[in-house]
């Protein structure tokens, strides 16, 4: 039996806000809302998963870890430096400007507005 994520909620203080900072910075595409009352806004991550934002009046922040190549890393760590977002090499320092990932040779981790923690994972 082959068992695949296909979605996870995201909370968001604005959930299409949160869904253009994530597919921005990753070059994904943002889809259209979802949802009974279009309540979720999805984000493709690949064609298995995509990560629905909902909007809550009191978000707890998630932690969301992608294993990415290093051309995609390279991409995503320049869009990061270019709008100004902060990331680091440590969940506990995700400002540091550093990309020594503890447990691979290139990492890092950033935040979004409601706190979730995201993590970037290269081989090189």
């Amino acid at each position: 039996m082959t068992i695949t994520l296909n979605h996870t909620i995201v909370p968001a203080l604005d959930n299409r806000q949160a869904a253009r900072f994530f597919a921005s910075l990753m070059g994904l595409e943002e889809l259209p809302p979802a949802g009974r009352s279009g309540h979720f806004a999805p984000v493709r991550v690949n064609e298995q998963l995509t990560l629905d934002f909902m909007t809550t009046d009191d978000p707890v922040g998630v932690h969301l870890a992608f294993d990415v190549d290093p051309a995609a890393f390279d991409q995503i760590l320049a869009r990061l430096q270019q709008a100004g977002v902060p990331y680091g090499s440590r969940p506990t320092e995700p400002g540091n400007g550093r990309i020594d990932h503890p447990l691979c040779p290139r990492g890092l981790f950033f935040l979004d507005a409601a706190g979730n923690l995201y993590e970037l994972m290269s081989p090189a």
